[in-house]
C-alpha cells in the first residue's frame, strides 16, 4: 500500500502543473478523481501528435502528452457549468480530503466551488489553488502558460548561449519546468497540510503560483544576483559558480565535464597529462579558475580534442571525476542504469492494450508504490465513482447523462 492510501483527491485541474501533482499523489496511493468536461476533457487529450495507437494500430486516440501526467486517476466527466453538475462536485468534496484546481483566480466562485464555499461544506478539506500569478496582486487575474513564466520569471535570461555568441538568444528549457516544479511544490504543500490536519483537525487553502515557483527555483542564480546586484547572464552549458563545469569537445563529439572541487580538478589534469595546471596559482582553487575561466577553458578544449569521448568517460569515471555523455532520449532509455532501475514500464490500457510510462522516481523501503491504472479514458469512471461515493442511483445517472450533465 502506498503511504497515501485512503486519501481522496478531488482533481479539478488540467494541462500540467495540477495533473503532475495529482499523478504523484496517485502514485503514492491516494485515490484521485479527475473531473473533466464532457465531450472534450482535459485540454492535453488533444495535444498531439503523437497519439497512442489502438490495438489495430490506428492512432488519433489518447495523446502522449495526456498519458505523461494522468496515470492512476479515475476520470469523471461532469459539466460544472450546470447546477446539477455543481451539486455532484459538492457531493464529492464532502468525501474528499484534498481538492486541487487551476482555474483563473475567482473562476470557481460563480459555480459555488471556490474555497470560501467549500470550506463551509467540508471544514477538513485541503484546497490547493494553482494559478499563474497567485490569488492576489496586480496580475492575479491573468492567465499564463509555462513558457511565459520561464520568460517573466528570469529562467530564459540565463538559458542559452551567451548573447555575444552565434545563436545567443534566450531559450526556454526543453520541458515545462515551471509547471513541473509547481506540481512538485503542490505535492509537498498538500502532504504537509495533511500532516498538520492530524493535530488541528482543520483544512486550509494553499495558494501556489507558477511565477512564485519560477522565482524560488532559481536557487544559486537568484542569490548570485541578490548578493552582488549583477544579473547573471546566459552561459550555455557552463556553470556560474564552478569551473570547469560544462560541455567540452572530444575528438568525436561533446561530453559533460562537471568538476565540483579541487581534488577532482587535479585528477582531471593528471588524466589529461597536464598535472602542473592543478598547482598553477591561476587554477589551483575554484575561485581562481572562475577568475581565469576563459584561458583555462581554451586549454581544456584543446586537451579534450586529443581523445575520443569513450576515452575521457572511462578514465574520468574511474578517477571519480564527474562526467557523462550527452544523450538523446533513445540513449537515455538504453542506459544500463536506467534499465536496471526500471524507469520505463508499461500499463494495461483499454484501447491500446498497453501504454508506456515512466515510473515515479521515489522508492520507499517499506511502502510499495503500485502502478495498476493507466491514464483513464474520458469519463471512464463517471458512473462507478458517483454511485459509490455520492450514492447516485443508476436511473438518476442515466437521466443526468441524457441531460448532458455527465458523460
Amino acid at each position: 500500500m502506498g503511504p497515501l492510501a485512503g486519501i481522496k483527491i478531488l482533481d479539478l485541474s488540467r494541462i500540467l502543473a495540477g495533473p503532475w501533482a495529482t499523478q504523484c499523489l496517485a502514485d503514492f496511493g491516494a485515490t484521485v478523481w479527475k473531473i473533466e468536461k464532457p465531450g472534450s476533457g482535459d485540454d492535453t487529450r488533444q495535444w498531439g501528435p503523437p497519439w497512442v495507437n489502438d490495438r489495430c494500430g490506428r492512432g488519433g486516440g489518447e495523446s502522449a502528452y495526456f498519458l505523461s501526467a494522468n496515470r492512476g486517476k479515475q476520470s469523471i466527466a461532469v459539466d460544472i457549468a450546470q447546477p446539477e453538475g455543481q451539486e455532484l462536485i459538492r457531493a464529492l468534496a464532502r468525501r474528499a480530503d484534498v481538492l486541487v484546481e487551476n482555474f483563473k483566480v475567482g473562476g470557481l466562485a460563480k459555480y459555488g466551488l471556490d474555497w470560501p464555499a467549500l470550506r463551509e461544506l467540508s471544514p477538513g478539506l485541503i484546497y490547493c489553488s494553482i494559478s499563474a500569478y497567485g490569488q492576489d496582486g496586480p496580475e492575479a487575474g491573468g492567465a499564463g502558460y509555462d513558457a511565459m513564466i520561464q520568460g517573466k520569471g528570469g529562467l530564459m535570461s540565463i538559458t542559452g548561449n551567451p548573447a555575444a555568441e552565434p545563436g545567443g538568444n534566450p531559450q526556454k528549457v526543453g520541458v515545462a519546468v515551471a509547471d513541473l516544479m509547481t506540481g512538485m511544490y503542490a505535492v509537498a504543500a498538500i502532504t504537509a497540510a495533511l500532516y498538520e490536519r492530524h493535530s488541528s483537525g482543520r483544512g486550509q487553502h494553499i495558494d501556489l503560483a507558477l511565477l512564485d515557483t519560477q522565482v524560488a527555483m532559481l536557487a544559486n542564480q537568484s542569490l548570485n544576483y541578490l548578493v552582488t546586484g549583477r544579473a547573471p547572464q546566459r552561459m550555455g552549458t557552463a556553470h556560474p559558480n564552478l569551473v570547469p563545469y560544462q560541455a567540452v569537445p572530444a575528438a568525436d563529439g561533446d561530453f559533460m565535464l562537471a568538476v565540483g572541487n579541487d581534488r577532482q580538478f587535479a585528477d582531471f589534469c593528471r588524466i589529461a597529462g597536464r598535472p602542473q595546471h592543478a598547482t598553477d596559482a591561476r587554477y589551483s582553487t575554484n575561485a581562481a579558475r572562475i577568475a581565469n575561466r576563459r584561458d583555462l577553458l581554451r586549454d581544456i578544449e584543446h586537451w579534450c580534442r586529443e581523445q575520443p569521448r569513450a576515452h575521457w568517460l572511462e578514465a574520468l569515471t574511474r578517477a571519480d571525476v564527474p562526467c557523462g555523455p550527452i544523450n538523446d532520449l533513445a540513449a537515455v532509455f538504453d542506459e544500463p542504469q536506467v534499465r536496471h532501475r526500471r524507469m520505463r514500464m508499461d500499463l494495461r490500457h483499454p484501447l491500446a492494450g498497453t501504454v508506456p510510462q515512466v515510473r515515479n522516481p521515489v522508492l520507499y523501503s517499506r511502502s510499495q508504490l503500485e502502478y495498476s491504472m493507466a491514464p483513464p479514458l474520458l469519463g471512464q469512471h463517471t458512473a462507478q465513482v458517483l454511485h459509490a461515493e455520492a450514492g447516485i442511483e443508476p436511473e438518476t445517472l442515466a437521466a443526468l447523462r441524457a441531460r448532458r450533465v455527465i458523460a
